[in-house]
Protein backbone atom coordinates (compact mmCIF):
# COMPACT_ATOMS: atom_id res chain seq x y z
CA UNK A 1 0.00 0.00 0.00
CA UNK A 2 1.23 3.56 0.43
CA UNK A 3 4.16 5.26 2.97
CA UNK A 4 2.11 7.84 4.95
CA UNK A 5 3.11 10.29 7.26
CA UNK A 6 1.37 12.01 10.09
CA UNK A 7 1.79 14.73 12.27
CA UNK A 8 -0.26 15.69 15.57
CA UNK A 9 0.73 16.99 18.19
CA UNK A 10 -1.91 14.71 20.48
CA UNK A 11 -0.85 11.23 20.63
CA UNK A 12 -4.11 9.32 21.21
CA UNK A 13 -5.14 11.15 18.29
CA UNK A 14 -1.99 10.32 16.31
CA UNK A 15 -2.08 6.58 17.72
CA UNK A 16 -6.14 6.56 16.33
CA UNK A 17 -4.93 7.45 13.08
CA UNK A 18 -1.60 5.00 12.91
CA UNK A 19 -3.94 2.25 14.21
CA UNK A 20 -6.96 2.63 11.30
CA UNK A 21 -4.18 3.16 8.79
CA UNK A 22 -1.58 0.57 9.34
CA UNK A 23 -5.22 -1.77 9.72
CA UNK A 24 -5.77 -0.63 6.10
CA UNK A 25 -2.10 -1.84 5.03
CA UNK A 26 -0.50 1.37 4.80
CA UNK A 27 3.32 2.11 6.23
CA UNK A 28 3.22 4.62 8.56
CA UNK A 29 5.21 7.18 9.95
CA UNK A 30 4.22 8.77 13.13
CA UNK A 31 6.03 12.69 13.92
CA UNK A 32 4.80 15.20 16.74
CA UNK A 33 5.17 18.58 14.95
CA UNK A 34 5.57 20.05 11.79
CA UNK A 35 9.27 20.22 11.51
CA UNK A 36 9.35 16.66 11.97
CA UNK A 37 6.72 16.32 9.35
CA UNK A 38 8.42 17.96 6.68
CA UNK A 39 12.01 16.28 7.73
CA UNK A 40 10.43 12.79 7.36
CA UNK A 41 8.85 13.42 4.26
CA UNK A 42 12.09 14.44 3.21
CA UNK A 43 13.69 11.41 4.60
CA UNK A 44 10.97 8.76 3.90
CA UNK A 45 9.95 10.34 0.47
CA UNK A 46 6.00 9.57 1.11
CA UNK A 47 3.05 8.66 -0.58
CA UNK A 48 0.77 11.11 1.50
CA UNK A 49 1.06 13.06 4.33
CA UNK A 50 -1.30 13.63 6.87
CA UNK A 51 -0.70 17.39 9.24
CA UNK A 52 -2.39 18.60 12.32
CA UNK A 53 -2.78 22.51 11.40
CA UNK A 54 -2.47 23.77 15.84
CA UNK A 55 0.96 22.16 16.51
CA UNK A 56 3.65 23.88 18.35
CA UNK A 57 6.65 25.19 16.81
CA UNK A 58 5.83 24.68 13.09
CA UNK A 59 1.97 24.36 12.27
CA UNK A 60 0.36 22.38 9.55
CA UNK A 61 -0.12 25.10 7.65
CA UNK A 62 3.11 26.25 7.86
CA UNK A 63 4.52 22.39 6.95
CA UNK A 64 1.96 22.67 3.98
CA UNK A 65 3.81 25.38 2.76
CA UNK A 66 7.22 24.55 3.32
CA UNK A 67 6.98 21.28 1.67
CA UNK A 68 4.64 22.85 -1.74
CA UNK A 69 7.93 25.46 -1.90
CA UNK A 70 10.10 21.89 -1.96
CA UNK A 71 10.87 21.03 -6.06
CA UNK A 72 11.29 17.14 -4.28
CA UNK A 73 8.27 16.83 -2.33
CA UNK A 74 6.55 18.46 -5.95
CA UNK A 75 2.92 16.32 -5.98
CA UNK A 76 2.95 15.04 -2.46
CA UNK A 77 -1.05 14.79 -1.56
CA UNK A 78 -1.49 16.93 1.57
CA UNK A 79 -4.31 16.04 3.90
CA UNK A 80 -5.13 18.28 6.89
CA UNK A 81 -6.61 16.62 10.23
CA UNK A 82 -7.32 19.47 12.71
CA UNK A 83 -10.13 20.82 14.38
CA UNK A 84 -10.06 24.18 12.87
CA UNK A 85 -13.90 24.22 11.26
CA UNK A 86 -14.56 27.58 10.49
CA UNK A 87 -14.72 28.34 6.68
CA UNK A 88 -11.67 30.68 6.64
CA UNK A 89 -10.03 27.78 8.31
CA UNK A 90 -10.65 25.08 5.34
CA UNK A 91 -9.54 28.43 2.98
CA UNK A 92 -6.19 28.72 4.68
CA UNK A 93 -5.61 24.73 4.68
CA UNK A 94 -6.33 24.66 1.09
CA UNK A 95 -4.64 27.59 0.03
CA UNK A 96 -1.31 26.40 2.12
CA UNK A 97 -1.91 23.48 -0.55
CA UNK A 98 -4.30 20.92 0.86
CA UNK A 99 -5.63 18.41 -0.56
CA UNK A 100 -8.45 17.54 1.38
CA UNK A 101 -9.13 18.79 4.76
CA UNK A 102 -10.87 16.91 7.43
CA UNK A 103 -12.32 17.99 10.49
CA UNK A 104 -12.17 16.68 14.21
CA UNK A 105 -13.75 15.13 15.73
CA UNK A 106 -13.79 12.06 12.67
CA UNK A 107 -14.75 9.02 11.98
CA UNK A 108 -11.57 7.04 11.44
CA UNK A 109 -13.72 4.54 8.72
CA UNK A 110 -14.19 8.26 7.33
CA UNK A 111 -10.77 9.41 7.27
CA UNK A 112 -9.65 5.89 5.98
CA UNK A 113 -11.82 6.27 2.69
CA UNK A 114 -10.51 9.87 2.23
CA UNK A 115 -6.69 8.79 2.18
CA UNK A 116 -7.97 6.45 -0.42
CA UNK A 117 -9.48 8.65 -2.56
CA UNK A 118 -6.07 11.31 -1.82
CA UNK A 119 -4.25 8.56 -3.28
CA UNK A 120 -6.37 6.95 -5.74
CA UNK A 121 -5.97 11.15 -7.27
CA UNK A 122 -2.16 11.37 -6.82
Amino acid sequence: MARIVIADDDADIRELVVFKLRHGGHEVVPVGDGAAAVEACRAEKPDLVILDVMMPGMSGLEAARTLRADDTMTGLPIIMLTARAQESDIEQGLEAGADDYIVKPFSPRELASRVDSVLAKA
